[in-house]
């Protein structure tokens, strides 16, 4: 159901909540930790390969996922008018309701993220726990990371899709009622979670490895991007309004476009398009400017995949049915 309020006096009619920047955080910072949880299962559950137990790449991004997720919980909880009152969403659970999904999934998550994360420090860094009783844990955790790395990825994909699924299920929205946008919200999910990787990494083969990657997701969210407004605008006449602001140059959503045609694609690729014919092995041959590129190229990836989700929660407010 959807309300049009018409008037002038702001006191005599009521107001109606709108997200803001803080739920797109919320969905950013999800996403990311979607991500990582995805991408670090996947090397931790390799038994071979250039990567080994020590790289940071299998224990830093599993030891930060449920900080930044918990981070992003934060920005829930000030966006919420009455945030005391956010323990309703747990005195049950409503399978049709993906915000009930949601809440229940992300309260699993975080603590599953967090044996997880303990389980994958090594041995000789586990000093960076501080306290003993989180390295007793860890050690006698290290033996199941395989199970473990499994879990989170499953979890990760959960939490990488979700978010899209919730705002798609917004029928009167006709921006976010798209099947593609789950699809597009993960393959932007697992983009930042591997620039967070490459950002945190010392290792510069994780890092020439993760850019290959990041290039490649890229590359998948450009046709992914380009079937979620090609499916607006075979769609119903609102559908097809919904995605005009994106290329009218007149909008206020223009820039947006702009921005994510910059920053989270052209740019990032830019940057590093050229390292995909490197070999592996040849990683040690990197020059400094090499690297610092890699890291750019990441941290523009992260502002772009922001971006995506201020775009989305902005616009899809103001598209309607009518």
């Amino acid at each position: 159901m959807e309300t049009s309020i018409t008037g002038v006096n702001a006191i005599a009619y009521p107001y109606l909540h709108i997200w803001d920047w803080r739920i797109a955080t919320y969905l950013f910072l999800s996403g990311v930790t979607a991500g990582i949880l995805v991408l670090s299962a996947v090397i931790n559950f390799r038994r071979s390969g250039f990567t080994h137990s020590e790289a940071a790449c299998c224990y830093m991004g599993p030891l930060m996922a449920p900080f930044i997720l918990a981070l992003g919980m934060l920005f829930i909880l000030l966006d919420l008018g009455r945030p005391f009152n956010s323990f309703w969403f747990y005195l049950s659970f409503q399978p049709a309701s993906p915000m009930s999904w949601g809440a229940w999934g992300v309260g699993i998550i975080i603590p599953v993220s967090f044996i997880y994360g303990l389980a994958a420090v090594p041995e000789d860094k586990r000093g960076i726990l501080r306290l003993w009783r989180l390295i007793a844990l860890s050690a006698r955790l290290r033996p199941h990371l395989r199970k473990l790395a499994g879990t989170n990825f499953g979890l990760g994909i959960f939490l990488g899709i979700y978010t899209g699924v919730l705002l798609s299920s917004f029928i009167a929205r006709p921006l976010w009622n798209s099947p593609v946008l789950p699809v597009l919200f993960m393959a932007s999910a697992l983009s930042t979670g591997a620039a967070v990787i490459i950002i945190v990494s010392r290792d510069r083969a994780i890092k020439l490895f993760f850019t290959k990657v990041d290039i490649w997701l890229i590359f998948a969210e450009i046709l992914i991007l380009a079937l979620f407004f090609y499916g607006h605008y075979v769609s119903t006449e609102a559908s097809r309004a919904s995605i005009m602001p994106f290329f009218d140059y007149r909008s206020e959503f223009f820039p947006y476009w702009m921005a994510i045609f910059l920053l989270a694609i052209l740019l990032p690729v830019a940057l590093v398009l050229e390292l995909v014919d490197i070999r592996e092995d040849a990683h040690k041959d990197m020059s400094f400017l090499t690297v610092l590129r890699m890291d750019l190229s990441a941290s523009m990836v992260l502002l772009g995949g922001f971006i995506v989700r201020l775009a989305v929660i902005y616009a899809g407010q103001l598209s309607r049915l009518t």
